[in-house]
């Protein structure tokens, strides 16, 4: 029985692991427990399965898993589910854990399994791709799925996007928005914003990104909307005038010298406007002070 996957290619060797046929298709179509080489193709009780720990889902959608249920009431599950030995009679699931939950929720008590024999490493590398690949996952978590496999495998975005079977650029915006503020990805997570209002929002700061992020939900914006709002935003941080450093004459120089030394003290002159300013006498000691206004001509 073989079951057909799109997009994975030569960037498997990148994990070490075997041509998509040899993932996905068992080597024996003998439903037989006792057959230990290779994969194996069996059925086994729902009650001896158990979700993978390297599942990338986070939020599984109970309308899709009732649709997928109704069909596999209605048609059988067509596509076996793979796992593996975690001893004790038990199985861990490595790819299929929503047609699992659709199984049970039909009342199937036995589903078709693919038994694969495989270490940590390649289990965490297929669940990742298996769950990528198919439709469902929001765009974080397959942000986080792909940086799972960079940093895991010290893997380049070139490799993650050849093993996905998706273009290199695809891949890299995927993975900006992880630079997202967690407030604004839990707003793309829940579908109240997309990929497109999400990705305009990325060159702002923090503050702002959420702040936009919660008009866009409050205000319904296009994400074209999104786009000019954030234009602007950014234009008008362009045009804060910088502080001006008005640079100093030699007369308003050699003004501060002669008074630096007739008071003894460091004298600064501050220009306000053309015809306003300051005098800033400066010391450093009560003595000094003592002595500034002696020459200021203050008595107490």
């Amino acid at each position: 029985m073989a079951i057909k996957k799109k997009g994975l290619g030569r960037g498997l060797g990148a994990l070490g692991l075997e041509s998509p046929k040899e993932i996905f298709e068992p080597q024996s179509s003998q439903k037989d427990h006792g057959e230990e080489a290779g994969a194996r193709l069996t059925e086994l009780s729902v009650d001896q399965l158990r979700p993978g720990k390297y599942q990338p889902r986070t939020h599984m959608d109970p309308e899709s898993i009732a649709s997928l249920s109704a069909s596999i009431k209605s048609q059988g599950l067509m596509s076996p589910l793979i796992v593996r030995s975690v001893g004790e009679g038990m199985w861990e699931i490595i790819a299929g854990e929503r047609r699992f939950r659709a199984a049970k929720l039909a009342g199937l008590t036995k589903v078709p399994v693919i038994i694969r024999e495989v270490p940590d490493k390649k289990a965490l590398s297929l669940s990742l791709i298996e769950n990528i690949q198919r439709e469902g996952l929001n765009p974080i978590e397959e942000a986080n799925g792909m940086s799972r496999l960079m940093r895991e495998f010290d893997m380049t975005q070139d490799q993650v996007a050849e093993v996905l079977g998706k273009s290199r650029p695809a891949v890299a915006n995927t993975l900006r928005l992880l630079k997202l503020t967690p407030e604004v990805q839990n707003l793309l997570m829940s579908e109240k914003i997309d990929m497109g209002h999400a990705r305009a929002l990325l060159p702002l700061k923090e503050a702002d990104q959420i702040a936009l992020a919660n008009e866009v939900v409050a205000k319904g914006w296009s994400v074209r909307e999104t786009e000019r709002q954030v234009a602007a935003l950014l234009s008008d941080d362009k045009k804060k005038p910088a502080k001006t450093v008005h640079k100093k004459g030699r007369d308003v120089i050699r003004i501060e010298e002669s008074l630096s030394d007739t008071l003894g003290a460091e004298v600064k002159l501050a220009s306000e406007t053309r015809e306003k300013g300051r005098i800033v006498i400066r010391y450093s000691s009560l003595d000094q002070l003592d002595g500034l206004l002696e020459k200021l001509g203050y008595t107490s």
